[in-house]
């Protein structure tokens, strides 16, 4: 992997997988996506391991649900993938909220795991 595009698809991969379990709440799925060491700040406290991710999920209205577009990528090591997006989340009884996401990708025994995941509000 050697390009922007291999990124994207590596980014698209994890995160497709990430927003799908957003979406139907389904917290122990969402926090899968994720490295056991993962260090996570949502809008929250932050956590590191699946436990907090899966608790922070947990904790979301259902209803949400999460849409992402990739700003940039980068491939910072054959195993290692830098993501910026923005995300929009979307709740039933409220407006959407815009953030900016900057994650860390890291290649497993088996496939893609988000290792690093770091929301900051667009105000």
């Amino acid at each position: 992997m050697n390009s922007t595009t291999d990124g994207e698809v590596v980014l698209r991969g994890v995160l497709d997988r990430w927003k799908a379990a957003v979406d139907a709440h389904e917290p122990e799925e969402a926090a899968a996506q994720f490295t056991e060491d993962a260090i996570f700040q949502g809008l929250h406290p932050y956590s590191v391991g699946r436990q907090g991710v899966a608790a922070y999920y947990a904790s979301q209205p259902p209803g949400l649900t999460a849409d992402y577009r990739i700003l940039e990528t980068r491939l910072l090591a054959d195993d290692l993938v830098l993501g910026y997006l923005e995300v929009d989340f979307s709740f039933t009884d409220r407006p959407t909220l815009g953030v900016r996401l900057g994650v860390l990708v890291r290649r497993g025994e088996d496939r893609w795991y988000i290792s690093h995941y770091q929301v900051s509000r667009v105000d």
